[in-house]
Formats: C-alpha cells, structure tokens, sequence
C-alpha cells in the first residue's frame, strides 16, 4: 500500500496508537477496534517490520548479538500487536468479515515470514554472531537464543538454494492457506448443524439442565418452544451421555463425526493436500518425512521415539483396555442390551456402570460445581502454591460482555498479568477450550518488565432460567488444565518475548496444564470450594471418597483412544511418498487411510462413513502437527512431577507444599524456554520421568 494510503488509514486506528492506549495496563481497547482497522495496521506492521529487517541487514557495524540478534527478535512491533488481538479473536469471536479477512490475511502473512526468514542478508549475519558464540559473553537465556534464531533459520530455508528457497516460499503460502481453510470448514460444519426433536419422548434420561440447554437452542436457532440438538460441547457431551433414546444418540453422534466429511464443506481434500505439502516442505531438507523435519529440538527428538513411546503405551494399556469394553458389554447386556456396543453407546453406559459401581454421577457432582465456586477454587489454588491474587477489574475492555477481565498480583502485591476468563459457548468460537496470551511478557529496552495479559477460551455448561452454571467434573478439570497454561504464561520471568511462558517444545507445553489437572482428586483442594450451591454444604466425605476411587474408571479406554489420536497424527506425517487419491474419491482416501492408522489401538467398532479427522483442528489447523503424542508424553511427566507434591503431602502434611510449589515455579514455571525442557525438568525433579508413574496413578502396576 503507497504511503498516502496508510496515512489516509492510519486516522482514528487505535492500533497505530498502541504505545498510548488509555486502559489498564494497557491491554487492547476492545471497543474501540474495529474489524475495518485491522488490515490497515497488518499492512503498516508488514511493513514497518521489512524496514526494520533492511535496517539490521544494512548496519555497517560488524554483526553483533545486540545490533543483529535483539534487534532481530524485536523487532515488527507493531504487527505482533495487532496479530496478537485478530488471531486471538479468529477463534474466540469470529464472524464472517473476520473469516474473510483471514483468508485475505494468509497468504500475506506467510509472504511476509518468507521474506524475512529467506533473507539472505539477514541469514549471513545472525550466521556471523552464531559462528563466534564461543567467544561471546552470553547469558545462557542469550546463548539459547542466540541457538533458536539460528535453527530457526536454518530450518526454515535460509541455507536453501536460491531455487529451493522460491519453492519454500511458494509451499509455505500453500499451506497457510490450506490450514486456514481447514479451521474455518470445521467451524462452518459445526455451526451449520441442527436437529430439531419432534418426539418429546426421545428427551427421556436428560436431566433439566440440558432439556434447558436444548430449549435455548430452539430459541437460538429459530424454534422456540422446541428442543433442538447442535454439535457444541454442551449439546454433545450430555446428550451421549445421558439420552435414552438410541436413536437420538446415533443422530448425533453420526453429525458430530460426518463434519466436514465431504458436502459443502468438505475438509477431505484439504487434508490430503497439507500432508503432502508439509512433505514436500520437508523433503526441501533432505528429510523422509515431514515428522522428522517437526521433531527436531523437541523432547523426543525423532519419530522413532515418539512410536516407541507409543508401542509402549499400547502394548501397556490394550489389555486392559479390552477388559474394561468387555465389562461394559456385559453390564449393557444385564440391562437388557442384546447388540453389540457401537461408540454412540459408550458414554450413556460407561456413565451407567460408573454410578453402579461408585454411586457417583455428573447429576450428584454438579451441584457441588457452581461456576463461581469453582473460579474461586482454581484462583484459592495459585494463591496457596505460588501466592497469587486475582482481582477482578472492569476498567479492563473486553473482547465479548460475557468474558471477565482480571489483574493478577504477586504475594509481595506486585502486578503480574492480565487474565482474562472466557467461559460459555457461543457462535464464532470454536469448540474446546484453550489458552493463549494477547501480549507476551518481556524486558523492555528501559529495563521494565512488561508482563503478560493472558486468555483462557471454555465451552462450559451455561446458567439456565432456574440455575446457575453448574459445571460437570471434566468440565472443572479442563478448567484446571487450561488454568496451568495460564499460570505457565502469567508467571514466567525472562527477557526476551520469543522464550516466555508457553514457548517451550510441543511435547514439554503440556506439563504445567496437565499437572494442574493432579489437585482435583485431593480432598484437601476439594474442601475449599466444592460447596452445594443451594444449601452451601461442602462435598461430603463419602462424595470424595467416591470421586478418589472412581479416579481411574476406564483409565486404559481413554489412554488408548488419546494413543489413536497420536497414531492418526503421525501416520499423516511419516509419509514417505504424496498420498494418491482413490478411485478421485478423498472421502474413502481419508476415512481408509485413518482407519488403518488408528486400527492397531481400535476397541470399540469402526462406524462405516465416519471420520473424525476431519473436524480434527488440532493436527489440521491448530500446531500439533506431529505433535500430538505430547498430550500422552507429558501425562507421564506430570505423573512423575506430581509425585513431589504427594511425597511431600505424606512427609509434611499438605498437598499444597510450598517448598514443591516453589521448586516447580522457579524451575518449570518461569523459565520458558531458556533452557533445554528436560534440563529444567531434572533439575526439579532430580532425574529422569519413567512410565511407572503413570502406569501407577492409572491402576494398572502397584
């Protein structure tokens, strides 16, 4: 865009005022941007950002790590304000002018990473500080760096040739734009499925709460007085659970693993095509496959480790797995089921057993579970650990009226972040739950600690007419999961933006999220909020001691269907050869392709014309590409890390020990990324993780 343009734009666009915004902490003025001003500022930043490039590659000083380095990680200031507000907003309070935007916005984006990354200039010069790191007077935060932005580089084209480098160029903004287009089908065939239930009869085994849920949705979706089915967690998750009717079960259940699966937005022909574009990404390296290329300087190095970890997971958790389908089979069959069970029908008899067994059900737990308990529990949480304070701001602008906006305080009362909480499902976010950070946290060049203003994205259960939000079990422990990103974002202490909070490798990101999740099952943490929402009674003993035992029901069902995942994951990207197209059908492609990857883990029948990897956003569209083992990687180092906590519980009496606490926020924490993840992870724990811990905490070795 010529210069009179963007200064035409510029007029009334907060995001060319950012420096000065008026709010708390300076956090985004929500209301003041407009989907009108973010083009104008992606371009301004664009090129503010290639001029700062020119600037460091132009320098007629010797390349050095300050004039080369730094200036390179910070520079483009302008563009991470504003990328760090839309693409948050993509996902959290999208429309369709923020969609097309998208669309608009990817190839340019990835044009612009390609300029910077194949700049030759640029490469020689960080080359140049790289190859005297011996010799310079580095702090190891800056040595790593100094590492990082090297690989970076390296792996990202700068020692292609000049030919390679185009072809980089060019396969890079392919595969932008086919990711993109992937996440936006997937929302689409989610939000453009609705069933209306005609027979009031098929609501039979649903409690009030989710007839409530689905009358709003037929006041949603242009029924009212009607109950109406959609594929948003808060439909799905009790309706499979809890609805008698089977029928009904199917009908969902087939919606929910047919998205995108062909018709209008069909997501088939898109996978096949970013499989075999990151492959020919990654043979531009002179690598096999594109997991080999992904897998480097992650925890588990190389694709032969990460299917040894999962071999290992199966070989572990099959047996098992099988006798918990055979027990649930059997339990079905003593209530009168004749047929095979099919997967619309494991979670309404896995609940089933699960109450006979320990008296314990989602309908007797939530009213222990009121959202605003729950909050204050999670918040009690990082207060007795690491002495965090939450206190709610309204000064602070937010994004949508329902989200709440936070100032975090350290136990000295120093400001440490921005949380922001975003609780309830809505159309234009995407389904799931998440966290991410709308600005890092960073020393400034005056020596001040810009700390970070963080967002945890739920799709909790809503308040109805007649309740309050009253949350199911899994449902607080997301909660906890996603709030051990948060605290691994809002706690961190490091210099440089690139190292903060979660930027660590794929496979280590999931510890403090996963630990988190340990507290749930402890009647200590228990006690201080789980109160009945109507009598104000806490959880009863004999409740607790219920959820304890049921701790680990059907443990190897659920380690075996994350492993299916994973197995799906790297199947995709440990191909050798672009996969081909069947009879020029991609639906069976994809649907045969997936089965066969996730057969060898497979316990409960294979649905004919079913996928869910098309609406699998996470491998897709969402970074874990060759990655997704990392769920299942990090569980068995948050077992191990756990067992701190509970050795200190024994020896000292509480599961909330400052000395662990305090040992995991120094050494995991607030680290980032400034060290190599398994140095920080020994250094904590004082050794290695072993799958024992793991096996232990799920029941299966002593």
């Amino acid at each position: 865009m010529a210069i009179a343009a963007l200064t035409l734009a510029s007029c009334g666009n907060p995001f060319f005022n950012y420096k000065n915004w008026d709010t708390p902490h300076g956090a985004y003025p929500f209301g003041e941007i407009k989907t009108k001003h973010y083009m104008p500022a992606f371009e301004k930043g664009m090129e503010q950002g290639l001029a700062e490039i020119d600037a460091i590659v132009n320098n007629p000083e010797a390349p050095t790590f300050e004039n080369t380095i730094e200036a390179y990680v910070n520079s483009g200031e302008l563009l991470t304000v504003v990328s760090g507000c839309f693409y948050n907003l993509t996902h959290a309070e999208s429309n369709e002018q923020i969609q097309e935007l998208e669309l608009k916005l990817s190839p340019m984006m990835s044009e612009y990473s390609s300029a910077i990354r194949l700049n030759e200039g640029l490469f020689q010069r960080i080359k140049a500080v790289y190859d005297q790191r011996e010799s310079l007077d580095l702090r190891p935060d800056q040595r790593k760096l100094l590492e990082d932005v090297y690989e970076g580089f390296a792996n990202n084209g700068a020692n292609l040739s000049d030919e390679d480098k185009e072809t980089y160029r060019a396969l890079s903004m392919k595969l932008s734009d086919l990711t993109t287009a992937y996440g936006q089908n997937a929302l689409k065939a989610t939000n453009a499925w609705t069933y209306v239930i005609e027979d009031e009869s098929q609501l039979s085994g649903l409690n009030e709460d989710t007839k409530s849920v689905l009358l709003a949705n037929g006041k949603k979706y242009g029924h009212e007085g009607k109950y109406v089915l959609d594929l948003k967690p808060t439909t799905t998750i009790p309706v499979l659970q809890d609805c008698d009717s089977r029928e009904l079960r199917h009908t969902l259940y087939m919606a929910s693993n047919q998205r995108a699966l062909g018709g209008e937005f069909d997501n088939t022909a898109l996978i096949v095509e970013i499989a075999n574009t990151r492959l020919a990404l990654a043979q531009l390296f002179d690598k096999k496959t594109y997991a080999e290329k992904a897998l480097y300087k992650r925890c588990a190095e190389n694709p032969e480790n990460v299917m040894n970890f999962l071999n290992n997971l199966r070989d572990a958790y099959m047996p098992a797995a099988r006798k918990e389908v055979k027990e649930l089979q059997e339990y079905a069959q003593s209530l009168g089921f004749k047929e095979t069970l099919q997967p619309w029908d494991w979670s309404y008899y896995s609940k089933k057993l699960k109450d006979a067994k320990y008296s314990i059900s989602d309908d007797v737990l939530r009213p222990y579970f009121q959202l605003e308990n729950v909050i204050e529990g999670v918040f009690g949480l990082a207060n007795r650990l690491y002495g965090l304070t939450f206190v709610e701001n309204k000064d602070i602008p937010v994004y949508h009226p329902e989200v709440k906006a936070f100032e975090v305080f350290d136990a000295e009362g120093q400001f440490l972040a921005i949380y922001y909480a975003d609780f309830h499902p809505r159309d234009g976010k995407r389904g799931g739950a998440w966290m991410n950070g709308f600005q890092d946290q960073y020393v400034m060049p005056d020596g001040t600690d810009h700390r970070p203003h963080i967002v945890n994205v739920m799709n909790f259960t809503r308040s109805t007419e007649t309740k309050p939000a009253l949350l199911t079990y899994d449902e607080v422990e997301t909660f906890l999961h996603e709030f051990g990103h948060a605290l691994h974002g809002m706690l961190t202490r490091c210099y440089y933006a690139s190292q903060s909070g979660t930027a660590v490798p794929r496979d280590f990101v999931e510890l403090p999220s996963q630990f988190n999740e340990n507290f749930l099952g402890e009647k200590e943490f228990l006690d201080t909020f789980a109160k009945h929402y109507e009598t104000g009674e806490a959880m009863p003993q004999d409740l607790i001691d219920k959820i304890q035992r049921a701790n680990n029901y059907h443990a190897a069902y659920s380690c075996v269907r994350q492993l299916s995942f994973g197995y799906l994951d790297m199947a995709y990207h440990m191909i050798e050869r672009p996969m081909e197209i069947a009879n020029n059908d991609t639906v069976n492609t994809v649907i045969n392709f997936t089965n066969k990857a996730m057969d060898q883990v497979a316990v409960m029948p294979v649905v004919p014309g079913t996928q869910m990897v098309t609406a699998f956003t996470h491998i897709f569209s969402g970074g874990y590409a060759a990655g997704y083992y990392s769920y299942k990687w990090a569980e068995l180092l948050d077992a191990d890390a756990f067992g701190v906590f509970q050795q200190a519980q024994a020896e000292r009496g509480s599961i909330f020990d400052k000395q662990s606490a305090d040992a995991f926020r120094t050494n995991i924490l607030e680290k980032g990324g400034t060290e190599e993840a398994m140095v920080l992870y020994r250094r904590f724990r004082g050794g290695d993780p072993t799958i024992d811990a793991l096996l232990k905490r799920d029941g299966l070795k002593k």
